[in-house]
């Protein structure tokens, strides 16, 4: 797997301050991407063990709240083959840390055998991830006003809910409501 950058103190996809991975390869192409660049599955660097050790060491503070997986197309499946021994790693070593993810393709698609997305490894891949970002970006619903996401048809689910509950759950920031009160 490669990855075409990483961003360590990114505030913009997810809660609080996280450190963001963006894997390369996407075969979704989803016209006006921000990131065509990251299509390419041989685009940047590749994804080591030294990557894998230096990305755990800029998660160790307390004041990273969290890692986000982005792309190109995390859910690839040779890009899932990829970050599972990682999430395993972070889930083991740093498990008070949250761990976001984005995807062009709908949860629905990613838990459905035949699928193109769906692969040997997804089950698990998903059972480490607690907030889902799902759905192509679609210039026709850009929203420049959404919170974590570029467009009205994304979702961002709450897979740690879904899991509790059996039943799709969408993520609702908390942070936001304790200001209201």
């Amino acid at each position: 797997m490669h990855y075409g950058e990483i961003k360590n103190y990114d505030i913009a996809n997810g809660i609080g301050v996280r450190v963001s991975l963006f894997v390369s390869g996407c075969t979704n192409r989803c016209e006006h991407c921000f990131q065509p660049e990251t299509w390419d599955f041989a685009h940047g660097e590749l994804f080591t063990e030294e990557t894998q050790e230096a990305l755990l060491q800029m998660l160790k503070p307390d004041y990273i709240h969290g890692f986000t997986l982005l792309g190109g197309e995390p859910f690839e499946p040779e890009n899932q083959r990829g970050i599972l021994p990682f999430l395993q790693k972070l889930d083991r070593q740093l498990p008070e840390k949250s761990v976001w993810a984005y995807t062009g393709f709908l949860l629905e698609d990613l838990m459905t055998e035949g699928t193109h997305a769906n692969c040997e490894v997804t089950e698990e891949v998903l059972s480490r991830i607690d907030v889902l970002i799902d759905g192509r970006f679609v210039e026709e619903k850009k929203n420049l006003s959404l919170q974590f996401r570029g467009s009205e048809n994304q979702r961002i689910i709450d897979l740690s809910r879904t899991r509790d509950t059996g039943k799709l759950t969408l993520w609702v920031d908390s942070t936001k409501a304790a200001e209201v009160k």
